[in-house]
């Protein structure tokens, strides 16, 4: 299988050089991320940041606790 294979690649590069460099240039995005070491960090990264992040707390009036304004010297401590 082997020797058919390089028997193929060596024909296609002596007959059609553009067409084995295109579909080399073009088959690499496919096969770098399996073959990048990078992969493994990036799907660490990916799984440590969180997906939704947290949202500020609105003042509807109604929140004896939580200051309204963090400059407010009038404000109370926030007793979480």
């Amino acid at each position: 299988m082997a020797t058919r294979l390089t028997a193929f690649l060596k024909n296609a590069w002596a007959e059609h050089p553009v067409l084995v460099v295109s579909f080399s240039v073009w088959g690499l995005p496919i096969i770098m991320p399996v073959l990048s070491p990078y992969t493994k960090y990036a799907s660490m990264i990916n799984k440590t940041i969180p997906y939704n992040y947290p949202v500020p707390v609105r003042d509807n009036g109604n929140m004896p606790n939580v200051p309204s304004h963090t400059q407010d010297p009038q404000a109370k401590a926030w007793n979480g």
